[in-house]
């Protein structure tokens, strides 16, 4: 029997290698995978939906299965996750000393419902009391003028959304003071830059997001896998084929990390960041799987419809294949 050919295009990293390179094998199945940048993935998924298997945005996958037009359907592999109070930058001219300051002010989004953009406005809210409302935002491209959003919103009345002039940039506002702060998956350039200007809402970002994981259990979830449904009507066996085969791979990235003879990451202190991830995680703090990580996404859909960003409250069992929802022990 001949094996299904699969486009997959997901994102280069250490949790994928083992797939990529032929360590692990999806069951029945030929891939062919594409090393792309998340923002031309979901572009292409979204508007053209050209891949068989792809890495996919948790807000925008949202926003299409409430509205009961979502051409992929979800298996629980997450390639991205991240604790987003790193996403929240600030002028530091403009007195913001604490969240409650960014109100009236006015901040970059690359585009409004990126996922870490929902999660930085829910901490806002739920930690600080700052409503979405309270805030003029202003969307751009980071680096390159004219970006739209992926998707089509229904804001409420209250919110005040503008879009960046045509010949400006995010960046080039940030630097130049037309906007106060930014919030977004990506570090503003003057960030990077070292600027004097601009710099994280918070001093010690990391110490502030533990404290936030040991009151709420959350590790934010930024991106899911999706299939095809039209596969998934032809093959039904593949959703799960795919959970399987990402996990062993995750498995075999976890078991190098902690390899302490030669770190495989270039990065300094890399076996203390994982021993003090373990200690505030568990050994497998980036679990895949619908059951451990059903209370994040119950919190993100919540956050998701009270943001005004999905037409109705999506049940966390629907963005996943029903094969996906329970595993098998041996």
């Amino acid at each position: 029997m001949a094996k299904l050919n699969l486009s997959i295009a997901v994102g280069d990293y250490d949790r994928v290698r083992p797939l990529r390179n032929g360590e692990v094998l999806i069951d029945g199945s030929d891939p062919v995978f594409l090393a792309l940048d998340p923002e031309e993935i979901f572009f292409r998924a979204f508007r053209h939906e050209e891949f068989d298997v792809c890495e996919l945005s948790l807000s925008s996958f949202t926003v299409k299965t409430a509205a009961q037009n979502c051409p992929y359907i979800g298996v629980p592999v997450f390639p991205s996750r991240a604790f987003r109070h790193t996403s929240i930058y600030r002028r530091t001219d403009r007195g913001i000393n604490t969240p409650a300051d960014l109100k009236g002010k006015r901040i970059g989004v690359p585009e409004y419902q990126l996922t870490a953009n929902v999660w930085a406005r829910a901490i806002l809210e739920t930690e600080y009391g700052v409503k979405p409302s309270d805030i003029t935002w202003v969307r751009g491209g980071m680096d390159t003028p004219g970006r739209i959003e992926k998707i089509n919103l229904n804001l409420g009345p209250d919110m005040r959304i503008e879009n960046a002039p045509a010949d400006r940039t995010l960046n080039q506002m940030l630097e130049a003071g037309e906007i106060d702060g930014l919030i977004g998956p990506r570090a503003p350039a003057a960030f990077d830059a070292g600027s004097p200007l601009v710099d994280w809402l918070w001093p010690d970002v990391a110490a502030v997001a533990a404290d936030w994981y040991r009151r709420t259990g959350l590790f934010p979830i930024m991106h899911l896998l999706g299939v095809h449904r039209r596969l998934v009507e032809k093959h039904d066996w593949l959703p799960f084929a795919l959970l399987k085969a990402f996990e062993q791979s995750k498995q075999i990235a976890l078991t190098r990390l902690a390899d302490t003879s030669a770190t495989k990451v270039t990065l300094p202190f890399v076996e203390e960041s994982l021993r003090r991830a373990r200690t505030l995680m568990g050994r497998d703090f980036w679990t895949y799987g619908y059951a451990p990580n059903k209370p994040t996404l119950d919190a993100f859909l919540g956050f998701h419809h009270h943001q005004g960003l999905s037409s109705r409250l999506v049940a966390t069992e629907e963005l996943f294949h029903p094969s996906t929802l329970e595993g098998f022990k041996i």
